[in-house]
């Protein structure tokens, strides 16, 4: 028998946010932890704020609003207020109910800026690792690093001649006018000291091979440890030859030395003197690979069975990066700035962690 279409609504429902979602939904383990670690830095959250003035968007809301837009590859926050306005799924992770009001798109960015500006993506992958369940995922001894190219919210026409007073004004051979005009490049001689983009400062020119096109872009960095593969640190720099070895020392500084000697593992582009030397100043094993000229690691590291380990598992922080750019959507920022970027690409770490940590806690 046919069903009839029947287009009256009801005016009242019985049945709960709690119940639309399936109790198998990978989203239930996630929120879970989600609330462990927004609970474990309630007091830091309590320092961003004033005691005084209007009530702003609860911060624990936001964070999982943030969430979902990295998980679900929401691209911007117009859209993202959008979905949870209509998406029942999305109203119960932020913890709204059915009849509240969503946020404005400007209120709800000018409030990710004030978390941004008190760095609490760091804040947030800092306690991530300190939280009861998870620490037993972690080694303490063995870490791996690398580092991606992250593209900047500035096209290579913003790329200009710095002018005598600092700006990037300069005139290039502009074929046509407009809002979008056309720019002859050729025969130009484009380099980070002479040239600046006039959309983002801070980008710089780069290209990560020969080869490879040269674009305006920043390098992330991530040190990862070697048990599971977790992101326990990422770091955010201006793309340069000698950034990544840099980034990598401040990184391994920061881990305590708990059981013994730390190891650190690395592709070539670690393989240099100076940075296999300040490593074992800080009593770190250098795991780097190793180079065909100019090998800065001998037989006193490669000979050891974990040195091949590690070369095997280092591999691993390029799924962090494939993921952060595939469904978060980091291929390309949408912010501009060094502060706006690194905070993105931390709390893409974080995002990244919470999806993997669900079944690593089932499989253990």
């Amino acid at each position: 028998m046919r069903g009839e279409d029947v287009e009256q609504q009801h005016m009242f429902s019985y049945v709960s946010l709690e119940d639309r979602i399936p109790k198998n939904h990978p989203l239930r383990e996630i929120r879970v932890l989600v609330d462990r670690l927004l609970d474990s830095i309630s007091d830091e959250l309590d320092a961003v704020y004033s005691g005084t003035g209007r009530p702003s968007i609860p911060p624990e809301r936001l964070i999982r609003a943030l969430l979902l837009q990295a998980l679900y590859s929401i691209r911007s926050g117009r859209l993202l207020m959008e979905q949870l306005d209509c998406n029942l799924l999305f109203r119960w992770f932020v913890g709204l109910q059915v009849d509240d009001p969503v946020w404005h798109p400007t209120t709800f960015t000018k409030s990710r800026d004030r978390l941004i500006e008190a760095e609490v993506a760091q804040r947030l992958l800092r306690s991530f690792t300190e939280l009861e369940e998870v620490r037993p995922l972690l080694s303490d001894e063995h870490f791996s690093v690398d580092g991606t190219l992250i593209e900047a919210w500035a096209s290579m026409k913003s790329f200009k001649p710095i002018s005598q007073d600092g700006d990037s004004s300069g005139d290039d051979d502009l074929q046509s006018g407009g809002r979008n005009p056309t720019v002859n490049f050729r025969g130009q001689q484009r380099r980070n000291d002479t040239h600046a983009s006039s959309t983002d400062p801070n980008a710089r020119l780069y290209r990560k091979g020969q080869g490879q096109p040269a674009r305006l872009c920043y390098i992330g960095h991530a040190l990862m440890e070697n048990r599971h593969g977790l992101i326990v640190d990422t770091r955010l720099t201006q793309a340069c030859g000698t950034a990544e070895r840099e980034a990598a020392l401040e990184m391994i500084r920061e881990i305590p030395a708990e059981r013994g000697r730390l190891t650190l593992a690395g592709d070539a582009g670690y393989n240099t003197r100076d940075f296999v030397q300040a490593l074992r100043e800080y009593e770190v094993t250098p795991h780097v690979a190793e180079k065909r000229r100019f090998n800065a690691v001998d037989g006193r590291t490669t000979r050891h069975p974990g040195y091949a380990v590690s070369q095997r598992i280092r591999k691993r922080v390029e799924e962090f990066f494939g993921w952060s750019k595939t469904v978060g959507g980091l291929r390309k920022t949408r912010f501009i700035g060094p502060d706006r970027v690194g905070w993105d690409f931390g709390f893409h770490a974080l995002a990244y962690n919470l999806v993997r940590t669900p079944k690593l806690l089932g499989a253990g």
